[in-house]
C-alpha cells in the first residue's frame, strides 16, 4: 500500500488523546513541519505509551468512516467485561480484564482474584527469602516452568524482559515434548537441579506436552536421588488431575487457573504472576500498568482509544481479511520474545474458519518478527524491496536503562546507534511506501510491559468483533490434538500387530484396514520414525525386510 496524502489528520487537535510530549510543552502551536506528524500520534497520558500512525499511508477520512461501525464494537466489549458469554462454542465468559480490575468481576469472583495475587506475592517472598527451601537445604535458585502455548510464552516474555534482582530465581522452561530439548535443559541445570523449583501449568491437568515434561523432570530427579513433590508447584483448574496429584503427593502449593481465562491471555493470572514474582518482577506495577491501559482502551472514542485505533488500522491495512502480515520489531533485546507472545495471541485468536454465524470464512493475521537492529541484517532487505504484503510494528523504548555510557564514537553510545538504526529502517521502509507504525514506551519496566500486553489483548478483541469471529476459541488447536491422539493410538496398534506377526508395509496396511491415502501416509511416517529408534520402539526390519516388533518395552525380537 503506497502512502496516500493525508486529506485530514487523525486528530483535529495535536493534544487529543493525551498531552503533548514534554519537548513541545510551552511551544504554543507546533511548527508547521511537525503539526501533521503530531496529529498522527496517539499518546496515552497515564502510561506515556504512544502510537505513531504517521507512516501507515492511511488517510484520516478512512478512520472517520469507522466511527459508526465501532459503536457496537465498544458496546459488545462493555458487555463482555460485564460477564456476557464471550465464547459461545464453550458457553464461557472471558474475564482476563477482571484480573487487573477485580471490582469489575461478577459477584463472587472479586475475592478469589485478590486473594490469589496476595498468595502469589506471599509464596514468592517466602521462596526468595529461603523460608520455603529445598529438602537438601539452602534456597531455591532456579525456576523451571513446565507448560506450553500461553502457559509458557507469557511467562517467558515477562521473566526475560523484567527478571532479576536480589533473591530472584533464574528462569528456564520445558515448553515442548521434545525429549532431547527437555534433557538439554535439565542437564544444563547441573548441581542446581537440587535447588530448582518446578512450576507445572495446565488448566485441565491433561495437556500432554506439559504432562510429558513433568514426567521427564520427575524421572530425571529420581535418578539423582531427588523427588519432584518437595520441589513442585502447580497452577491448574480446580478438581483437575494435576490438582489431585499435587494434593495427594504433597506438592509445595497449588494456585488456581480459572476456566474464564484463556491460556493466551493468562499472563496477568497466576500463570504469569507466579513465575514473574519468583523471578523478581514487581507484580503490583505490572498489574497497575495493565489496569491503566484497560481504562484507556475502554473509552468509546476512536480518537483517544489506542486499542480501537490500532484495531481499525489492522482492518484497513489488511482489508478486513488479514491480507498483510504484521512484522514486530522491538528495538530492545529484553523484548525479543514479544513477537512470539503476540504471534500466539493474535494468530490463535484471529485465525478462524467460521464467523459468529457459522458461515465459512478464512480469517487471520499472520505475525512474525525479529529484533532491531538484527532486523537490518536479517529480513529488512525483503521488507524494503520484496513483496509488499506486510506492515511493520516497531517497538521503541526511550530510556536506555542501566548501561555503561561508553561512547563508541565521539558523542555517541551503542544506544544512540540502536536508535539511529531504528530511524534508518523506518525511513528506508517509508521511502518505498511500506506501511509501518511505531509503539513508543517511555521506559521498559513492569508497568509499561503490563500496559503493552493489555493494549494488544484489547486490540485483538476489537479486531475480532470488526471481522465477526470468535477470538476466544481454538477449534484448530483441538483438531490437531485429536489427530495426534489418533496417530499415537495407531502407533500402538502397529506395534501390536507386528509383534504378533512380521508384516510388509503393504500387508500391514491391509491388516490395519487402512483405505484412506492420508492414513496410509501416517502409517508410513510412524513406521519410519520407529525404525529410526529400534532400541526404544522395538520395531525393526527382519531378514526378509518385514516389519517386526518385540512388543512394548523395546526388546529385540
Amino acid at each position: 500500500m503506497n502512502p496516500e496524502p493525508r486529506e485530514r489528520s487523525l486528530q483535529s487537535d495535536p493534544s487529543a488523546g493525551g498531552s503533548l510530549p514534554p519537548l513541545l510543552r510551552g511551544e504554543g502551536d507546533p511548527h508547521s513541519l511537525l503539526s501533521s506528524f503530531l496529529r498522527d500520534l496517539l499518546r496515552e497520558p497515564d502510561t506515556g505509551i504512544c502510537l505513531d500512525f504517521s507512516k501507515l499511508g492511511i488517510p484520516g477520512r478512512a478512520f472517520e468512516e469507522y466511527r459508526n461501525p465501532m459503536v457496537p464494537v465498544f458496546l459488545r466489549m462493555t458487555e463482555l467485561e460485564a460477564g456476557a458469554i464471550a465464547n459461545p462454542d464453550e458457553g464461557r465468559r472471558v474475564g482476563h480484564y477482571w484480573l487487573r480490575a477485580p471490582e469489575l468481576a461478577p459477584e463472587g469472583l472479586d475475592r478469589p482474584i485478590r486473594e490469589t495475587v496476595e498468595r502469589v506475592l506471599d509464596f514468592a517472598e517466602r521462596v526468595r527469602e529461603g523460608r520455603v527451601r529445598p529438602l537438601r537445604g539452602g534456597r531455591f535458585t532456579t525456576l523451571c516452568l513446565c507448560g506450553i502455548g500461553g502457559s509458557a510464552l507469557g511467562p517467558q516474555l515477562v521473566s526475560d524482559a523484567l527478571g532479576g534482582g536480589t533473591g530472584a530465581l533464574t528462569f528456564h522452561s520445558l515448553d515442548n515434548t521434545d525429549p532431547e530439548g527437555i534433557l538439554r535443559v535439565l542437564e544444563g541445570l547441573g548441581e542446581e537441579i537440587a535447588s530448582c523449583l518446578f512450576l507445572v501449568v495446565s488448566k485441565s491437568g491433561g495437556t500432554k506436552e506439559t504432562r510429558n515434561a513433568m514426567l521427564e523432570a520427575q524421572a530425571f530427579l529420581e535418578a539423582r536421588g531427588l523427588r519432584l513433590p518437595p520441589q513442585a508447584v502447580a497452577v491448574t483448574g480446580e478438581g483437575s488431575a494435576l490438582a489431585e496429584r499435587a494434593s495427594s503427593e504433597g506438592w509445595l502449593a497449588t494456585f488456581p487457573m480459572w476456566d474464564w481465562v484463556g491460556g493466551r491471555t493468562s499472563v496477568t493470572s497466576a500463570v504469569g504472576l507466579l513465575p514473574a514474582a519468583l523471578c523478581g518482577v514487581d507484580l503490583r506495577a505490572f498489574l497497575d500498568g495493565a489496569a491503566a491501559m484497560d481504562r484507556a482502551t475502554r473509552l468509546p472514542d476512536l480518537d483517544r482509544n489506542p486499542a480501537a485505533r490500532l484495531a481499525v488500522a489492522w482492518h484497513l491495512l489488511g482489508r478486513g481479511r488479514g491480507e498483510r502480515a504484521m512484522v514486530v520489531l522491538p528495538y530492545r533485546d529484553r523484548l525479543h520474545l514479544l513477537s512470539r507472545h503476540l504471534q500466539q495471541l493474535v494468530m490463535e485468536s484471529l485465525g478462524k474458519g467460521r464467523d459468529l454465524e457459522g458461515r465459512p470464512v478464512q480469517q487471520g493475521l499472520s505475525v512474525y518478527g525479529n529484533k532491531g537492529s538484527t532486523d537490518q541484517h536479517a529480513f529488512v532487505q525483503q521488507l524494503r524491496d520484496g513483496n509488499d504484503d506486510f506492515f511493520v510494528t516497531f517497538v521503541r523504548v526511550l530510556e536506555e536503562g542501566s548501561v555503561s555510557g561508553l561512547e563508541v564514537e565521539d558523542g555517541a553510545t551503542s544506544g544512540d546507534f540502536l536508535h539511529g538504526f531504528y530511524l534508518g529502517t523506518r525511513a528506508a521502509l517509508s521511502a518505498k511506501g511500506r506501511p509501518n507504525l511505531t509503539l513508543s514506551l517511555p521506559r521498559l519496566d513492569a508497568r509499561s510491559l503490563g500496559a503493552v500486553i493489555a493494549l494488544f489483548e484489547r486490540t485483538v478483541g476489537f479486531y475480532a468483533d470488526l471481522i465477526g469471529i470468535n477470538a476466544y476459541d481454538q477449534p484448530g488447536v483441538e483438531a490437531g490434538k485429536k489427530a495426534a491422539g489418533k496417530a499415537l493410538a495407531l502407533r500402538a496398534r502397529i506395534l501390536e500387530l507386528c509383534a504378533r506377526e512380521p508384516s510388509t508395509l503393504s500387508s500391514l496396511l491391509d491388516r490395519l484396514g487402512i483405505e484412506d491415502e492420508d492414513e496410509a501416509e501416517i502409517v508410513f511416517l510412524l513406521c519410519e520414525q520407529m525404525l529410526a529408534n529400534p532400541a526404544r520402539s522395538g520395531l525393526r526390519l527382519d531378514d526378509g525386510g518385514r516389519l517386526a516388533a518385540a512388543g512394548r518395552g523395546g526388546r529385540e525380537p
